[in-house]
């Protein structure tokens, strides 16, 4: 079965010679087609190009036709760092926050991640299900068409592989590409408040081979930071990963900048996330490396802490990612049309290195780039179709309005 999609306003993101990533001063570049159409076939992008260019239609019994009256297509964006699958919200710590607590003094009276496992382990794996399905389909209406999910609220054999498993379920019932992640080194669970190392050693020696085993992740993730996991604790992990053929997407330089860029960058690490205190040496040691910098503007916003230095990476020629980081505690929101308003309005990119840093790198960073993106020649038809707009930067422009009229997947209507 053939789709057209015609009288698109602007087609944006059209890509004719495939890349992985952008960085730099090509960030500020994406290629658009105005007056456009779009076609799709079994789920694919098929044709794209200007309605003066359409050949028109064959065989109207195989073809749906599907009128954009003016809107802009867009591919959808993805989402490349999310803790989607948890069990109970936290606005009480929102309420400490405040008051005038700070994320550390919310953790030291027992809030923060070690809130959510507790809430998590007496959850079941149907009720866990059930409501991140919920939180799933909540974020493909509003554009997301690839996300990243990970585990790190079970902190216990039992629960780690509990959401792992509902990860693995979710990929089966939605059209939304899922990418699942094992962070079992989120945080120090209680019952090893004073054995670190013992924890450690049971993720690698228990938790790991159980995961690969049962074929429950796509990437392994660490939380270095001070007071959580240490560079050498992450150089130990992501060796064990790596010797399961396990690629790294990493928590660092969230509070502090205690070298952790560099030990995912020597451990072929895909992503670094975080990142809003960056010393010069951090940038330094991305340079000309293929890990993706992945900043999640809304944690900041949320939190009140500070923002990642965006402006200062790209200028230096680094590529950007963006992402939710949606999550109980610090970004309850998988929101990516407010995160790119966010990339403009407090990371100052512009609207084009925003486009880039939803869709293709953020692509690149959760190992989707082959297939989503961009809008080019046999990726999925991944796409949002929005209202009539004046521009693309309008999307960026307007933060507190729904401008998107329809999502598709594998070129299904949402």
């Amino acid at each position: 079965m053939k789709t057209i999609i015609k009288n698109i306003s602007e087609l944006i993101q059209t890509e004719t010679s495939k890349v992985d990533f952008v960085s730099g001063k090509d960030m500020q570049n994406i290629n658009t087609i105005k007056d456009a159409f779009l076609e799709i076939t079994d789920g694919l992008i098929s044709n794209f190009g200007s309605m003066d260019e359409w050949a028109g239609i064959d065989d109207w019994i195989n073809t749906n036709i599907i009128d954009a009256d003016g809107g802009m297509v867009f591919p959808t964006y993805c989402d490349s760092h999310t803790h989607l699958v948890f069990a109970k919200s936290r606005e009480s710590e929102f309420i400490d926050r405040i008051k005038g607590l700070s994320y550390q003094e919310i953790a030291d009276n027992g809030g923060g991640i070690l809130n959510s496992v507790e809430k998590l382990r007496n959850t079941s794996e149907e009720k866990l299900f059930a409501d991140a399905k919920i939180r799933l389909d909540n974020i493909i209406k509003l554009g997301t068409g690839a996300v990243e999910i990970k585990s790190g609220y079970g902190l216990s054999i039992e629960s780690e592989l509990k959401i792992l498993r509902v990860i693995k379920r979710l990929k089966k019932c939605s059209e939304i590409t899922i990418k699942s992640t094992f962070l079992a080194a989120h945080a120090i669970p209680n019952e090893f408040e004073n054995n670190k190392e013992g924890y450690l050693d049971l993720i690698i020696a228990d938790m790991l081979p159980k995961v690969i085993d049962e074929n429950l992740a796509d990437y392994i993730d660490i939380f270095c930071e001070k007071d959580y996991f240490t560079n050498d604790d992450t150089n130990k992990l992501l060796s064990a990963a790596n010797k399961y053929g396990l690629r790294a997407k990493t928590h660092v330089n969230q509070f502090n900048s205690i070298g952790g860029v560099e030990t995912s960058v020597r451990n072929n690490a895909l992503s670094v996330d975080h990142l809003e205190i960056m010393k010069e040496n951090d940038i330094d040691v991305l340079m000309r490396t293929s890990c993706m910098p992945t900043i999640l503007p809304s944690c900041s916003f949320f939190l009140g802490i500070p923002y990642s230095p965006a402006r200062k990476m790209i200028d230096k020629g680094l590529p950007i990612a963006l992402a939710t980081d949606f999550n109980p505690g610090s970004s309850p929101s998988g929101n990516m049309n407010f995160v790119s308003s966010l990339g403009c309005i407090k990371l100052k990119m512009t609207p084009e290195e925003v486009i880039n840093a939803t869709t293709i790198n953020s692509a690149y960073a959760m190992g989707v780039e082959r297939e989503l993106g961009s809008i080019a020649l046999g990726k999925k038809a991944n796409f949002f179709i929005t209202k009539e707009i004046p521009s693309y930067s309008y999307l960026h422009y307007s933060f507190g309005e729904n401008l998107i009229e329809s999502v598709y997947l594998n070129g299904k209507k949402q």
